[in-house]
């Protein structure tokens, strides 16, 4: 979660507990970071006030009416016992995290201060009650910290200014991205749920999202048409995939769906594959604007293709022809979605391969005073 100086500070930080310390920090959209502009990291009124936020978190059991932080599913073990109990080079606590009981289930929550970049901690998820705090130059500097891990499921930023929201939205490497706001409990259709990166497997749609369903079955075209190929895609671009849309149309908060360009796509094909088809997927490429590669197996091995799966900058692979097991699991290391969908010439059913949806919360309420 990135905190501007532009943020409203007192929310910022009501939020970033939130998000932190819910559920004990285990969901897989807790806020583990947060990524804290200079003129605010450095003020030590910010880091009172943080402090002061976190020790008022009540921990107990789920049967005491008062708990606010409940217990860790089991005794910590592996990276969240290392995050709970080992400072890295340069670190300090602002707030020390304690075993509370016997059952080494009850932890009070702690705040890593000074997590430098690339370090562990930075790097790593440890789905527990734990928060690195980072110190960012500025917004850029801020954005760069936040997309340096390799996962993408959620983030967030505090800021009032609209240019920083605006240049934040455009950066951001998140499936679920929060504005003003808590970066957990996402609603089905508000906030369609799933990361990017290392964070999604697979190339399907989000759960709680409109192409969620169709993700349960195989599309297939009695045959393919190119020109009508072509039509279709732009009826869906202009009425889908290139719009944003906003279905529960809430006054207090907008929930928008919108689709992303992919880093890239390579195609895997063999001479099977008519002409209409590939002239099909290069209309895809056109419409979505995710680059393409072809690679054919008449010219390419799959032991040399997958030698070079690894520095290449794609996020799925396409595969229309038979694939070893090597490649299939070279495309795994690398973090790349394997799709072997057949191509259809239907906007509804081929555009979603290339590519990402992303869902953005974006708060509209100052204290209830409603902003616009």
């Amino acid at each position: 979660l990135i905190i501007t100086a532009a943020a409203d500070i007192d929310l910022a930080i009501k939020d970033l507990v939130k998000s932190a310390f819910g559920h004990a920090g285990q969901k897989c959209s807790a806020a583990s970071l947060a990524i804290v502009e200079a003129s605010v990291y450095d003020d030590p009124s910010f880091r009172r006030r943080l402090a002061d936020a976190v020790r008022s978190q009540r921990v107990g059991w789920a049967e005491d009416p008062a708990t606010i932080i409940g217990p860790v599913i089991s005794a910590p073990t592996g990276n969240l016992e290392r995050a709970l109990t080992t400072l890295e080079p340069g670190e300090t606590w602002l707030v020390d995290p304690k075993p509370l009981d016997e059952s080494g289930r009850l932890w009070s929550p702690g705040v890593r201060w000074d997590v430098s970049p690339e370090s562990w901690f930075h790097l790593t998820e440890c789905f527990g009650p734990v928060l690195g705090v980072m110190r960012a130059d500025n917004l850029d500097h801020a954005i760069e910290l936040q997309n340096a891990p390799e996962y993408g499921l959620t983030g967030g930023i505090h800021s009032l200014d609209p240019r920083e929201i605006d240049t934040w939205l455009e950066r951001v490497q998140v499936g679920n991205a929060y504005v003003n706001r808590h970066i957990t409990g996402a609603v089905v259709r508000r906030q369609p749920f799933g990361g990017w990166k290392r964070s999604s497997i697979g190339g399907g749609a989000k759960p709680g999202g409109p192409g969620h369903l169709s993700t349960y079955g195989t599309w297939r075209a009695p045959q393919l048409d190119p020109a009508y190929a072509r039509t279709s895609f732009a009826r869906a671009w202009r009425e889908r995939f290139g719009v944003e849309s906003d279905p529960s149309a809430l006054r207090s908060e907008r929930n928008i769906l919108r689709y992303r360009p992919l880093d890239g796509v390579l195609v895997r094909m063999d001479d099977s594959v008519s002409e209409d088809a590939r002239e099909i997927l290069q209309a895809a490429t056109v419409m979505s604007g995710t680059p393409v590669m072809w690679s054919l197996t008449s010219q390419e091995s799959d032991e040399a293709m997958a030698a070079r799966l690894g520095s290449m900058s794609i996020e799925r692979l396409r595969l229309l022809a038979p694939a070893s097991d090597a490649l299939l699991r070279a495309a795994h290391d690398a973090g790349i979605a394997v799709v072997t969908a057949p191509v259809t010439d239907e906007g509804e059913t081929e555009l979603p391969h290339w590519l990402k949806e992303q869902s953005v919360s974006i708060t509209r309420h100052r204290h209830g005073r409603l902003l616009d």
